[in-house]
């Protein structure tokens, strides 16, 4: 027999978060007595005490303590695995792609083609996140896949495709210093204010410099630019279409950007594959990948 039930271990979370039987109980919607008889079970059957009890007070022990650290990611755990499978023998099952407005480098028409030219194609729903949170919905399970640009999104538990290689694009006022070169460094911009975007630090652009202003999307960028109050420093792509009041140089040496679309390192299911298959596809068709 199994030392942890899911139940009893559901059971001990709530105690251990509440801190008090009777609320517990009542949130899990059974008796007080049988959720006090559960846990002493639990605690019999791990050999050691997980809970301080007195007539007015229930606290935690060191062994409670790390249950309930534990427990909470199993818990989850056994509900991902949950969802997991409900969805890889859901047939009717729908793909979710999560994308930035405007972060597919004019790909995804081609890409969305070359899927439903699959046999397995399914229906896919276009979800748009923001700057920071596109690897989010993937690993929380909100989106099946995403378009993410390397090395700046957090890739952690995700595996990827790169679909476009680029360079990164200095963005600068008509009459900044550099407007008139044809091409920057790193350098030149080292001393340069950039954009302050709270959990994305690709948006300062490059190391050095002071922070500029504050902004929460692109059009706030492409203003304070304007304005002279700040430079951006973007893959090629998201500088797309070019403002005409701005002046666009690319940098030589910023290292190369990479769109690509992830999904889960523990997604395997066809619908995931077929659809990075024909994204790849896509991509080389119209000299992608690099």
């Amino acid at each position: 027999m199994a030392e942890l039930e899911t139940r009893e271990l559901e059971y001990f979370v709530a105690v251990a978060e509440e801190l008090h039987f009777g609320r517990a109980a009542a949130g899990l919607r059974i008796a007080q007595p049988a959720l006090s008889k559960a846990v002493r079970r639990l605690e019999s059957r791990l050999g050691v005490p997980l809970l301080e009890r007195s007539s007015r007070h229930v606290a935690l022990t060191p062994a409670g303590e790390a249950l309930l650290h534990h427990g909470r990611h199993a818990l989850n755990a056994v509900s991902a695995a949950a969802g997991k499978a409900r969805q890889a023998g859901d047939q009717r099952a729908r793909l979710r792609l999560v994308i930035k407005p405007g972060g597919d480098a004019n790909l995804l028409s081609g890409i969305l083609a070359a899927y439903a030219a699959q046999p397995d194609a399914r229906q896919v729903d276009i979800l748009f996140g923001g700057a920071t949170d596109r690897a989010d919905h993937v690993r929380d399970g909100r989106a099946d896949v995403a378009l993410l640009y390397a090395p700046f999104d957090d890739m952690t538990g995700l595996d990827h495709e790169t679909l476009l290689v680029e360079e990164r694009v200095a963005i600068l006022p008509p009459g900044h210093r550099l407007a008139s070169r044809p091409e920057v460094t790193l350098a030149d911009l080292a001393q340069e204010r950039f954009p302050r975007w709270k959990g994305v630090s690709w948006m300062l652009g490059v190391p050095g410099g002071g922070p500029g202003p504050e902004v929460k999307d692109a059009a706030e960028v492409l203003h304070m630019i304007r304005l002279g109050r700040t430079v951006a420093v973007l893959p090629r792509s998201l500088a797309q279409p070019p403002h005409p009041d701005l002046v666009y140089r690319p940098v030589a040496d910023a290292p190369r950007s990479r769109l690509v679309l992830a999904w889960s390192q523990e997604d395997r299911r066809r619908l995931v594959a077929s659809f990075v298959r024909a994204a790849v596809e896509a991509a080389e068709a119209v000299g992608g990948r690099g």
